[in-house]
């Protein structure tokens, strides 16, 4: 599918961000230019996810969004018999995810509903890119307990964040360096800062050891940094 480019932010915000049909129509671009290393990130999890994968496995990818992520390993790991599941609290998002999922052909499951409450089968491994910084941190180690409780012993539960930084003047430049990043991409100053106002209390970043110990204290018997550029990251828990 051709990708539709991103200029949301080249508007004046209206509201605080959120997952809608403008944001659903330009996500696969937003992310390409957005997310630093997207697809090395990506072809991280498949390679993981695929090693864990047997007849019967069932893969959870939570705030699935376009499902680039689950049609990308399931292209590779269609004949070991898995069931791979994509669950997203975003209609518009899902609208989106099965287009693709349609033109290719493909049999990834889609369900609209809070990743919190949904009745989780016995999984081989969860997905979760992105998606934790958007979930309150009162909440957030009650949703990484549940993970740990639905998967099997040894299971993987694969997660990638944008990260913060204890130090104030390291964890500001940082920030620069990313947005430098993104002006690469081609975004304005103008379209980064109505983007960054729009984050503002929805996106809530963790530290990378944060991150780590949250879900070491969920159940997980080891979690470890398998990919970090600048402010974002990516981790391995096993349970």
């Amino acid at each position: 599918m051709r990708k539709v480019k991103d200029k949301v932010f080249a508007k004046p915000i209206e509201k605080q961000f959120e997952f809608d049909e403008d944001v659903a129509a330009v996500f696969d671009d937003m992310l390409s230019r957005s997310v630093p290393f997207y697809k090395e990130v990506q072809e991280i999890v498949k390679h993981f996810t695929c090693k864990h994968i047997e007849e019967g496995s069932i893969i959870y990818d939570l705030g699935c969004s376009t499902a680039s992520t689950l049609l990308n390993i399931e292209r590779d790991c269609k004949g070991l018999g898995a069931r791979f599941i994509g669950l997203d609290n975003s209609k518009a998002m899902l609208e989106q995810a099965q287009r693709k999922i349609d033109i290719f052909n493909s049999k990834i499951e889609l369900f609209e509903g809070d990743i919190l409450e949904f009745p989780y089968e016995k999984a081989t491994v969860f997905i979760s890119n992105y998606t934790l910084q958007f979930v309150r941190p009162l909440v957030r180690e009650k949703l990484i307990k549940k993970i740990c409780e639905s998967l099997e012993d040894g299971g993987l539960f694969i997660f990638s964040e944008k990260v913060i930084s204890e130090h104030k003047i390291l964890g500001k430049e940082m920030i620069d360096y990313y947005y430098e990043f993104k002006k690469e991409q081609g975004y304005s100053q103008y379209e980064i800062m109505q983007k960054r106002e729009a984050l503002e209390n929805v996106l809530i970043p963790y530290t990378e050891e944060e991150n780590i110990n949250m879900a070491k204290g969920c159940g997980f018997s080891h979690c470890e940094t398998i990919f970090r550029w600048n402010n974002f990251a990516t981790f391995i828990a096993i349970k």
